[in-house]
C-alpha cells in the first residue's frame, strides 16, 4: 500500500489537474494499492490538516479542466518558519500531519516559492516529489514548465486581436503580459503575435529608443505599433536604483503599472494616442492547450514512477527534450532568467523587433 499526499501551491495555472491525473493514473495502472490524500488550498491544507481522501474517480474527466481541484494559496517561504497568529509552528505542523497520515510521499505541484518549501520539508526528513508549474517558465532545472505554453497561447491571441484594431485606427497599442521577474512569456507571446517592440525585465529599456522605433515604423509606412510589455519591465534609469529605492518610487507612482508609464511617456514625446490592454489573470485561466495536456501528463507519469521506485527528493523536469529527475536542492531558491544574449533574443532582433535598448 502506498499512501500519497498531494497539494497545489502558489498561483494557479492550466494543466495542474492534468499533472495530478498523470501521477494518479500511473500509480493505479501499476497495480499498486494506493491511498490518495488531497491537501486543500496548498501548504495551508498540510499545515492545518485540511484534506480529503480521493479515488481514481476524482481524477477522471479533469484532463481538460483548468485550475486545480484541490484549490491553491500562497504561503510565502520567507514566513514559513514564523509561528502563525496562534503561535503554531507551521513546519512542525506539516511534519506531524504527514506522519499522522503515515504518508509514503508528498507530491507538490508549484513554482519557485513552492519548491523552496518543498526542499525545506525534504531537509526535515519527508519524502517529497515535485512537479514544475508556472506560466512564467522561470523555474530552475527545467527547460519547460506546464502552464507556460497555454499562457503563451492566450497572450498571443490577445495581441492578435489588438493587431486588427490597431491597424484600423492607426494607433500605438501596449499589451501588458504577466511576468514580474522574467520575460519568457512576453518574449514568446510578443514574437508569436508579431509585436514590434518587446520590453522584458532582463533588458532595461530606454524610452527614447522606444520612440525612435515607433518613428522608424512611421517612416517605413506603418501606421500602427504593437508593444508587448512584461509586468516587470524596467527602464535603464530605474534599473540603477536599489530595490528599496525602486519600491519607494513605485509606491509614489501615479501609474497603475509600467505599461501606463510607458504609454504616457510615448504620448508626451510624440503626441500619438497610446492604448493599454491588460489581459491579466486570463493568462492563467481556461483549459490547458494540447501541448500542456501532454506535457503535464508525461511529468505526472514520471513522478508516479519515482514514487513506485522509492526515489524521493526530486523535481520531475524537462531538459534537452527528455523528462529527467532533478535534485530538489539544485532547484530551490534559484530563478531561471532569460539571457539577453540568448539566440532567441538575437533572432528576434534580426526580425526587426526592438527591445528598447
Amino acid at each position: 500500500m502506498k499512501r500519497i499526499g498531494m497539494l497545489t501551491s502558489g498561483g494557479d495555472c492550466q494543466a495542474l489537474n492534468a499533472a495530478m491525473r498523470g501521477v494518479v493514473k500511473s500509480l493505479l495502472n501499476s497495480g499498486q494499492d494506493v491511498e490518495i490524500y488531497g491537501f486543500l488550498n496548498g501548504y495551508r491544507g498540510l499545515i492545518y490538516g485540511d484534506f480529503k481522501m480521493l479515488t481514481g474517480r476524482d481524477f477522471s474527466g479533469i484532463l481538460t479542466v483548468g485550475g486545480t481541484i484541490l484549490g491553491s494559496s500562497r504561503t510565502p517561504f520567507k514566513t514559513i518558519k514564523d509561528p502563525d497568529e496562534n503561535g503554531l509552528d507551521k513546519v512542525e505542523a506539516m511534519k506531524q500531519n504527514y506522519y499522522k497520515l503515515q504518508l509514503d510521499c508528498l507530491v507538490v505541484l508549484g513554482g519557485n516559492g513552492t519548491h523552496k518549501t518543498a526542499n525545506l520539508l525534504r531537509e526535515e526528513g519527508l519524502n517529497v516529489v515535485t512537479l514544475p508549474k508556472t506560466i512564467d517558465n522561470d523555474l530552475y532545472g527545467t527547460d519547460m514548465t506546464f502552464g507556460f505554453q497555454s499562457a503563451v497561447d492566450i497572450a498571443t491571441n490577445c495581441i492578435d486581436c489588438i493587431h486588427t484594431t490597431a491597424a484600423s485606427h492607426g494607433r500605438i497599442f501596449i499589451v501588458e503580459v504577466m511576468g514580474h521577474k522574467v520575460g519568457y512569456l512576453t518574449l514568446n507571446a510578443g514574437m508569436a503575435g508579431g509585436a514590434d517592440i518587446i520590453l522584458i525585465p532582463e533588458i532595461p529599456y530606454d524610452i527614447d529608443k522606444i520612440v525612435e522605433a515607433v518613428k522608424q515604423r512611421e517612416k517605413n509606412g506603418s501606421k500602427f505599433t504593437i508593444i508587448a510589455v512584461a509586468e516587470g519591465a524596467i527602464s535603464k534609469e530605474d534599473a540603477k536604483l536599489s530595490k528599496k529605492e525602486y519600491q519607494k518610487k513605485l509606491e509614489k507612482s501615479k501609474y497603475p503599472s509600467v505599461s501606463y508609464e510607458v504609454a504616457a511617456q510615448i504620448y508626451e514625446k510624440t503626441g500619438q494616442e497610446v492604448r493599454v490592454t491588460v489581459p491579466g489573470h486570463t493568462q492563467r485561466g481556461g483549459s490547458p492547450c494540447p501541448y500542456d495536456r501532454v506535457f503535464a501528463s508525461r511529468l505526472g507519469a514520471e513522478a508516479g514512477k519515482l514514487i513506485l521506485k522509492g526515489e524521493y527528493g526530486f523535481m520531475v523536469g524537462y531538459r534537452n527534450r527528455e523528462i529527467v529527475k532533478v535534485p530538489l536542492e539544485d532547484v530551490a531558491g534559484k530563478l531561471k532568467m532569460l539571457d539577453p544574449d540568448s539566440t532567441i533574443i538575437k533572432e528576434a532582433k534580426m526580425l526587426g523587433i526592438s527591445f528598447g535598448d
